[in-house]
């Protein structure tokens, strides 16, 4: 029979599989309790660092439809999961691994498959989405700009052409009087 603190457990795990974006399983074998502390601050608010038995995890993925993590399930295993911004989790967790050779990222699960370490690392290279998102605009606002441009061109060169055609009409005015003179006091 089984023991209703290992149920709830696997119950809050499945539930966190279920309500994350992404996940992340490592190692922190050697990590002590303030690098551990030190990790989870530096996750933030969009994401869980949590401990747990590799056989609860099984169970809990099983029962949330997480299918492919169980090869990520050995030696010391704790999952992130992430309810923010995948990406800025997975820089967190790729610089502090970075800095703590005790942390190992292992794998981890988003969209419905498996990831691989090189694909942790891919997403970790990524900007975040507020970059992404101000970078579109201003290329949008560029491309506005140049459409702007194009578009008020036309009306600018008949402006232009316009302009041209009034000085060349008063220079051929204003020069036509001043010969008529000249040519009156020749004739006289």
């Amino acid at each position: 029979m089984a023991r209703p603190d290992k149920v709830a457990a696997v119950e809050e795990i499945a539930e966190n599989f279920r309500g994350a974006s992404a996940s992340v399983v490592t190692e922190y074998r050697g990590l002590t309790m303030s690098q551990l502390t030190t990790l989870r601050r530096s996750l933030g608010d969009g994401a869980t660092y949590r401990v747990a038995k590799n056989t609860l995890v099984k169970r809990a993925a099983e029962d949330a439809g997480v299918e492919g993590l169980e090869q990520l399930l050995v030696g010391p295993t704790a999952i992130t999961f992430i309810t923010g911004e995948p990406v800025d989790a997975a820089k967190a967790l790729r610089d502090f691994a970075r800095a703590n050779q005790g942390l190992v990222i292992k794998g981890g699960y988003m969209d419905g498959r498996t990831l691989t370490v090189a694909e942790v690392n891919q997403l970790a290279d990524l900007e975040s989405r507020e970059v992404l998102l101000s970078k579109l605009a201003g290329a949008m606002k560029g491309t506005m700009a140049k459409a702007a441009g194009l578009f008020a061109a036309p009306a600018s060169q008949v402006a232009r052409l316009a302009q041209a055609l009034a000085d060349k009409r008063a220079e051929e005015g204003g020069a036509a009087p001043a010969e008529a003179a000249t040519d009156s006091e020749t004739a006289s």
